[in-house]
């Protein structure tokens, strides 16, 4: 198996995109924060002391995932044109969604899995003070898609 940012001799590279053309990108993924089902009433409620939690975590997320390139040591720096991120309580657990859209030449699946990384853990900071039990899970890539743009 060939490693993309791996050259001929082990070296870590940053992968040369100067040739692919620029295309329309899309990436969805999850994660869950699960915890005790008296934390999900209080951020119902709006009585973490921290303050808005899901509010609070929707910025952070999309503030992350902006960020990715700088997180990530061998990420492009790419042209964003969306990240949305949802937060879904259940009765243990709130369920994270980041989207994330580019017209660029690689894509954005980093940026969509740093979007509910950084919104996961935000929500875990804001609620760590009521529940130690918390416990971040199941961050995966739900979906990619590329479609080429119309000249």
């Amino acid at each position: 198996m060939d490693f993309s940012h791996l050259d001929s001799k082990g070296n870590a590279v940053m992968v040369d995109i100067s040739g692919k053309p620029v295309v329309k990108r899309m990436a969805r993924a999850t994660g869950k924060v699960r915890m005790h089902p008296r934390t999900i009433e209080m951020i119902k409620e709006k009585l973490i002391k921290k303050g808005d939690v899901l509010t609070v975590a929707k910025i952070a997320g999309i503030m992350g995932g902006k960020r990715t390139h700088e997180l990530i040591p061998l990420c492009h720096n790419i042209t964003i044109d969306q990240i949305t991120v949802e937060c879904e309580l259940h009765e243990d657990y709130i369920e994270i969604t980041g989207n994330a859209i580019c017209t660029d030449k690689t894509g954005i699946e980093m940026e969509a899995l740093t979007a509910v990384s950084v919104a996961a853990l935000t929500i875990y900071d804001m609620c760590k003070a009521v529940d130690k039990k918390m416990e971040i899970s199941e961050i995966r890539l739900l979906e990619k898609k590329k479609e080429a743009i119309a000249s």
